[in-house]
Order: C-alpha cells, then sequence, then structure tokens
C-alpha cells in the first residue's frame, strides 16, 4: 500500500470518530431548533384558533338570536361565512403540524369533526327544529376543544417554562373570553323565556366565576404588561356599559323579568367579546414573537455549531491534505533522488573513476565532497534525516570508490613499474645472448641459448600483458603497414607451441595499418597461445583470413575441449566491455584482448565450432587495414577466382637467432644446390616478414628451418669450401616501454621499403664464416648489464671481440641443429611458461 493511502487512512480514522462526536454534540441544538421550529407552527395554529373561537362565538350568539326570535337569518348568514373563511384558514395551518402533544392532537381531531358536522346544525338553526340549549352545547362543545388545543400545547416537548406558562395564560384569556360569551346566550335565552330559571340563573353565576378565575390565571402566568393590557382595555365605557348591565341582570331574581332589553344585551355583549378579542390577539401575538424569537435564536445556535464544526473538519482535512501532500512531495523527492543516483549518478562517478587517471591528485574524500549531495529533501524531521542518511551513504559509496581507485591506480602503477623493469632486464639478456650466440660454434651450447632466446620471447610478451593491464600502450612507432599474413606469424612465434600453428586460405593483400601492427599482433598471439593449450598435443590449429566488405575477418580454430554455451557468453560478454580494474591473473589474457580490442575498435568473438573445439573470429574494422595495401605474390600463391589471391596453407617455422645476420641479399650464399641459405620456408613459403616487425620485447619472426636450412648443411660434404650461413634474421629495435624493447623479424625476403629501425643498417659486415656481423653501438647505447651507478662494466665489455673464425659445412649444420633443439628444448622442458602465462579457457 502506498504512502498516500497510509495517509488517508490515518486521518480518516480520527476524522470520522470527530465527525461522530460533532453529530452527538449538534444533536441536543438541532433538536433544540426543530422544536422550536414546530411549536411555533402550533402557537400559529393556536392563534388561528383563537380567531376562530371568536367566530364561533359570534355565530353562537346570531343562530341563538335567531332561534329565540330576537335576531334575522341575514346576520346569521354573515356570520357563518366568516366562520368558514376562518375554518379555512385553521385548515390550512393546522395540516403542516408535526409531533404535536396527545391532548392537542385530540382536540384537532375533534374540531375537524365538527367542522364537517357544521353544515347539520346550521341547517336545524336555520329551520328552527333546533332548541337552544342544545344548540348552545354544540358550539360550547368545539369551543372547548379549540381552548384545549391552545392550552395542549404547552406540554409539547423542548417547550420553555416560561413559554408554557405564556401559553397557558394566552389559553385562559380564552376561556375568559368563553364564559362571557356563554353569559350572553344564557341571558338571551333567559330573555326568551321571560326569565331566569334556577338552573340558568346558575349558569350565569358560574359564567362570571369562570370569568374571574381565568382572568386570574392570565394575570399569575402572564406578564405583568398582558395584565396591563387588559385593564385598560375593559376600562372603558364599553366595558363599563356591559359590567352594569350584567350587574343588573345579576340582580334579577329567578322568574322576574330582566329588565335589560335584547337588543342592548346584544350590543353591550358584543362590544365586550370585541374588546376581549383585541386583548386576545395581542397576547397571542406576543405568545407568537416570543416563541419565534426563541426559534431564529435556536437555529442560529445550531447553524453556528454546524457551521464551526464544519468549518473545524474542512481545516482539519485541509491542513492535512497539505501536511499530507508536502509528505509526499518530499518522499517522492527522496525516491526520485535515490532512483537518479542508484540508475545513473552513482553509475557515471564509478563508471569515471574506474578510469585511468580519473582521481587527478584528488584524495578520496575531496572526490567525495566534489560530487555533492543528489538529496536536497534535508530538513529538521524524519524524513529530512532520511535524506542526510541517504546523502551520508553516497558519500561513504564515493569515498570507497574513489580510494578502490586510488588503489587500482598504485596496483596498475606497480605493475607498470614491474613491467618496466622487466623489460629493461629481458632487453639486457637478450642483448648478452646476441654477444654468446654471435660466435659461438659449440651446438649444445647453441641449443641452450637459443632456448633462452625464446623464452625470452615470451618473457616479453608476458611484460606487455602487465603494461596493457596498467592502462598503458606499446609506445613502438612503426612507418610502415605490413601484411596480415606476416602479423600471424609474428603473433605466432610469440607463443610456446608455436609449431602447431598451420597457416590456412589467406587472403592476399590485407595489410594492417603500423600503428595496429603490435597490438593486432599481441591480440592474435594471446588468441592462438590459448587455442594451443587447450587443444590436443597433436592437433594443428588453423588460422585464415579473408576480407569481408570493408573489414576483415581473422579465424582461429581449434579441436580442443571447447566450452559451455553459458560460459562461452561470459567471455564474449568480457571481450565486448573490457573491465576497468586489473582483473583476475588467471584470465589475464582475456583482459588484454578486450583492452586491446576497445582500443581500435577490434571485434573479437568465441563461436562455437561444428566440431570439437571452438572458433576465435576476429573482425578487423577499416582504420586498422591499411588503404591500397599491395605485397608481391610469390610463386606459391594463386587466384580463386574474381582476381583474389591466396597464399599457400602452411606451418609456422620457428624463430631464429635473435639479432643474428641480415637480410638475404645482404650475406646469403648459394649451396650446392643452388638455394640461397637462410631463405628456407621464409623464400619458398611467402613467410618471410619483409621489413620486419616486433611484437614484443624481443620477438622473434624468423625463417624456416626446413630444407632450406639444416637438410642442406647436412648433406653437404664436410670440406666442401663455403659453407652455408644459418637461417638469417632480424630484430628490430623500437623504444618502447621498457626502454630496451627489440622487434623481431625475417630477413630472407627483403622489403618494399626499410624500415625507420631496419637491420641492415646495423651491418657491419660479414665474418670469415659467412655470417654478418653487427655494428656494435656505443657504449651508452647497451644496456649497463655490469654497471653500476656508472662505475662499473663487466670486464672486457669495452675492448674489440677478436675475429671470429671461420666454420666450415660441418659446423654450420650443427648449430642449425643446435638451434631447432633449442627451440623444442625450451617449449618441452626449460622453457615452459608458469600458469599466468597464457590467456586461460574455462573448460567445461
Amino acid at each position: 500500500m502506498k504512502i498516500n493511502r497510509r495517509l488517508v487512512l490515518l486521518v480518516t480514522a480520527p476524522l470520522t470518530v470527530a465527525v461522530a462526536f460533532s453529530v452527538l454534540a449538534l444533536a441536543p441544538a438541532t433538536n433544540q431548533a426543530l422544536q422550536a421550529g414546530r411549536l411555533t407552527s402550533m402557537v400559529e395554529v393556536a392563534d388561528r384558533a383563537g380567531e376562530l373561537t371568536y367566530r364561533l362565538q359570534r355565530e353562537r350568539a346570531a343562530a341563538t338570536a335567531l332561534v329565540s326570535e330576537q335576531g334575522d337569518a341575514e346576520e346569521f348568514r354573515l356570520r357563518t361565512e366568516e366562520t368558514d373563511r376562518s375554518i379555512a384558514g385553521f385548515r390550512s395551518r393546522a395540516e403542516g403540524l408535526s409531533a404535536v402533544p396527545g391532548s392537542a392532537r385530540g382536540a384537532l381531531d375533534r374540531i375537524e369533526r365538527f367542522a364537517e358536522e357544521m353544515p347539520g346544525l346550521r341547517a336545524q338553526v336555520r329551520s328552527g327544529s333546533s332548541t337552544v340549549s342544545a344548540l348552545a352545547f354544540g358550539y360550547r362543545i368545539v369551543i372547548a376543544d379549540l381552548n384545549g388545543y391552545r392550552d395542549g400545547i404547552a406540554q409539547a416537548d423542548g417547550v420553555d417554562a416560561d413559554i408554557a406558562d405564556r401559553i397557558r395564560a394566552a389559553a385562559a384569556l380564552s376561556e375568559a373570553a368563553e364564559h362571557t360569551a356563554q353569559q350572553q346566550v344564557t341571558v338571551a335565552r333567559a330573555q326568551a323565556a321571560g326569565g331566569f330559571t334556577t338552573a340558568s340563573q346558575r349558569t350565569f353565576d358560574a359564567g362570571r366565576m369562570g370569568y374571574t378565575e381565568s382572568i386570574g390565571v392570565m394575570f399569575d402566568l402572564g406578564p405583568g404588561a398582558w395584565r396591563t393590557w387588559l385593564e385598560r382595555t375593559l376600562s372603558g365605557a364599553q366595558a363599563l356599559e356591559a359590567r352594569r348591565l350584567e350587574d343588573e341582570i345579576g340582580r334579577t331574581g329567578t322568574g322576574k323579568d330582566i329588565t335589560v332589553t335584547p337588543k342592548e344585551w346584544q350590543k353591550a355583549a358584543n362590544d365586550r367579546q370585541e374588546l376581549l378579542r383585541s386583548v386576545e390577539k395581542r397576547v397571542d401575538a406576543a405568545v407568537l414573537a416570543q416563541v419565534s424569537d426563541v426559534r431564529t435564536t435556536l437555529i442560529w445556535t445550531a447553524g453556528a455549531e454546524v457551521a464551526l464544526v464544519v468549518l473545524t473538519l474542512v481545516g482539519v482535512v485541509v491542513v492535512a491534505i497539505r501536511l499530507g501532500r508536502v509528505m509526499i512531495r518530499r518522499l517522492r523527492d527522496l525516491r526520485n533522488a535515490a532512483h537518479e543516483v542508484a540508475h545513473s549518478g552513482l553509475p557515471t562517478v564509478m563508471s569515471e573513476l574506474s578510469q585511468p587517471g580519473a582521481l587527478r591528485g584528488a584524495t578520496p574524500e575531496e572526490v567525495a565532497r566534489r560530487t555533492g549531495d543528489p538529496v536536497r529533501t534535508t530538513g529538521q524531521d524524519e524524513i529530512g534525516e532520511v535524506g542526510e542518511a541517504f546523502n551520508a551513504v553516497h558519500h561513504e559509496a564515493v569515498r570507497l570508490a574513489a580510494q578502490q581507485a586510488h588503489a587500482h591506480e598504485q596496483l596498475a602503477e606497480t605493475l607498470v613499474g614491474v613491467a618496466r623493469r622487466g623489460a629493461r632486464l629481458t632487453a639486457v639478456m637478450v642483448s648478452e645472448l646476441d654477444t654468446v650466440q654471435r660466435d659461438e660454434a659449440d651446438p649444445v651450447r647453441m641449443k641452450t641459448l637459443f632456448a633462452l632466446d625464446h623464452l625470452a620471447v615470451r618473457m616479453e610478451r608476458n611484460t606487455n600483458n602487465l603494461l596493457v593491464l596498467g592502462g598503458y600502450g606499446n609506445a613502438r612507432v612503426r612507418s610502415a603497414d605490413v601484411g596480415c599474413s606476416t602479423v600471424i606469424v609474428a603473433a605466432a612465434q610469440q607463443i610456446e607451441r608455436f609449431d602447431r600453428v598451420s597457416l590456412g586460405v589467406i587472403e592476399s593483400g590485407i595489410g594492417i595499418t603500423a600503428r595496429a601492427v603490435h597490438d593486432v599482433a599481441h591480440i592474435l598471439a594471446e588468441l592462438l597461445d590459448n587455442a594451443t593449450r587447450y587443444s590436443p598435443p597433436d592437433k594443428q590449429v588453423g588460422v585464415a583470413v579473408w576480407r569481408l566488405w570493408d573489414r576483415a575477418v581473422v579465424q582461429i580454430v581449434d579441436e580442443g575441449v571447447g566450452m559451455t554455451a553459458e560460459r562461452r557468453a561470459v567471455h564474449n560478454a568480457a571481450l565486448l566491455e573490457p573491465q576497468a580494474g586489473i582483473g583476475d591473473v588467471r584470465s589475464m589474457g582475456l583482459h588484454v584482448v578486450a583492452r586491446l580490442a576497445a582500443r581500435h575498435g577490434i571485434v573479437v568473438e568465441l563461436r562455437d565450432s561444428s566440431g570439437p573445439g571452438t572458433i576465435a573470429e576476429v573482425t578487423l574494422p577499416a582504420k586498422v587495414l591499411a588503404l591500397d595495401f599491395t605485397e608481391d605474390r610469390g610463386p606459391s600463391q594463386g587466384a580463386l577466382g574474381n582476381d583474389v589471391g591466396y597464399e599457400t596453407p602452411r606451418p609456422i617455422t620457428p624463430p631464429g637467432p635473435q639479432g643474428r645476420g641480415q637480410s638475404a641479399r645482404a650475406g646469403e650464399r648459394p649451396d650446392h644446390h643452388g638455394t640461397p641459405v637462410g631463405a628456407g620456408l621464409g623464400a619458398s613459403a611467402g613467410t618471410g616478414m619483409g621489413a620486419g616487425i616486433g611484437t614484443g620485447m624481443g620477438t622473434a619472426v624468423g625463417t624456416g628451418m626446413g630444407a632450406g636450412g639444416g637438410a642442406a648443411g647436412a648433406d653437404a660434404p664436410a670440406d666442401g669450401g663455403d659453407r652455408e650461413a644459418p637461417p638469417g634474421h632480424e630484430r628490430l629495435r623500437d623504444d618502447g616501454p621498457g626502454g630496451g624493447a627489440r622487434d623481431r623479424g625475417h630477413g630472407t625476403t627483403p622489403a618494399p621499403r626499410p624500415a625507420r629501425d631496419e637491420p641492415v643498417s646495423r651491418v657491419a659486415g660479414v665474418s670469415s664464416s659467412g655470417l654478418p656481423l653487427r655494428q656494435r653501438r656505443a657504449p651508452q647505447q647497451w644496456p649497463a648489464a655490469g654497471r653500476r651507478d656508472g662505475t662499473e662494466q663487466r670486464p672486457g665489455a669495452g675492448a674489440p671481440r677478436p675475429s671470429p673464425r671461420r666454420r666450415d659445412s660441418r659446423q654450420v649444420s650443427d648449430v642449425l641443429a643446435a638451434y631447432a633443439q633449442g627451440i623444442n628444448r625450451s617449449t618441452n622442458h626449460r622453457g615452459r611458461s608458469a600458469p599466468d602465462d597464457h590467456t586461460e579457457r574455462t573448460e567445461k
């Protein structure tokens, strides 16, 4: 569940409780307002009831007069019309009443039934069939119900005591008016009967007493103003005249004629009823006003409470939403910052720190501070503390990465320093080997020297591996492009089991640019070494080259144990994107190939073979290939359609002694068969390096030892005069990172144009035995093998060496045989490389 939903639930629970308690708190006020509204409606109906009571009293007086033949029908008709209008108004008001008290509800029901029976009662009056007593009783019942309703509403729910007293006081005034109205009817009936009877006299006296009691109740329950209103109203002439006539009639005894005429009495009684009605109207209006004021007050109070509760709830909701939005926005900013750091920022920083020289002399703390704080959401609350904690984690991660990068740089510098020292020592060793090999005639010792020479080649490749892992490249600079087949031969002769490498179909005319020659040869040497190590010793490793549009493809095929698809995918991924660190020493060759390939845009991919083994495919891009490269095609080259030339498949010949001899044209001598000595396969199979290339610290790219070499010398007579020289080899010197690194190359086929450091420039002449003599460098150019601080040197190093003696053909043959045996010895016994001198291939 997301945080916004959690916040909604967190706010909803207390908000629901608050709403519930607010409703409970608002219920009384709202109920009081509703009760006040209902009471107001009942008071309004009571006012209509007072009006209806007055109209019924007038109609009753007219009906009594009509029945007693003291009035006329027109007067009765007018009074009935007034009563009907009053009944209609009363009904319209009474229909909307609710929650009426029980007594008042019963009175309303009886009033409704009387209204329905009114036409029958009036018909009796008009026909004269009803007696005055029955007529008066019918009207008195409905009037009593109207007064009972007025008094019953005081018992409604929620009525204030003061208001209830006033409602009862108004009802008492209405009852007092009814008592005077009943006196009017009693006197009129007595006048018609010729005087009071005992019953009528008691009725008359009861009316006077009832009036006095009702007025007393009104005075007791009502306010003083109402008493003032009544007294002032009844203090007028009309009221006094009615009181005088009432007293006069009261003094009339039973059975005596009443001296007051019916007309005088009717007029005085009607005037007094009108005066009482005027006071009753004022009292009802006061009650209604008071009830309306209370209702208004309660409604405003309830509304204010409701508004206050609603505003409070709305405010709480608004505050919760705003705080929740701020919290959610800060959390989202924190999340976005974390994602940006995890997926973009931190990987970018790590990638930058993984590059060589990324620290630029800065300390890890400075690098961490330089990256800044990725999270801006900070503060004093918990979210801010989380942001600060994340910044601290980011700072520590960058600091550790910078510290690790610093450690890698130190390790890389250590590797480079070790590699350069090793290169210098290898150069000194090779230089000393050259000196010893130049005049050595003992075949056994020559075999040992040649084995050491080949071992130096492989040591130099291992030194170059350390330089590449340390982030440095080969510092040699070539001026001439080299053919691809020559580069392959040079690469093959850097490995231990070079004799198992066989050149397959190689399309001619493919050249490697001068700047990429050393790196391409290094890549191929690592792949060939891996292929020969993980394939049966009796199987050949084939190499084929062909052009594909603007690229060239080199395939290395072995028949080894192969590898699983998963492991092959892992190696291909490592070859596609080289890691920035030093890498696993056991897979040093893999990382070296990946780095060199990435440097030139070369694609190296391992593929499954149709048979046993693995295919290593190297795709050389256009920028690595030499434009318009041409090379001389020997008689062994042919065309396979479309004028495309291919070289003859052949095995790789062993490398020769380093720094020995010159080009074929400079020192070769024909043997008794007419073949130049030293040509070997280099002359017959096209393996000569021409200008010569160097792929390591002293890589020997030599000519073959086949029939043109040792065999020819072995079959020659012992005393045949001048003998053949051993195969001519050469080593190109460049100023590499080791300070004395050298290139080796064939010397059997002259190059189209000499390289910058061509060996022929160092040939001083031919020895007595027919071997080329190299010019000695100045003392400051030779590696100081025996010198310490420029004060000590090897004894005899500066003295000129005597000219070597002349060798015969048997000695030359022994030298060549020792050379071949030395190579084999270097690959089989003494010269076997250490476990970290190859590119590891994970076996299944």
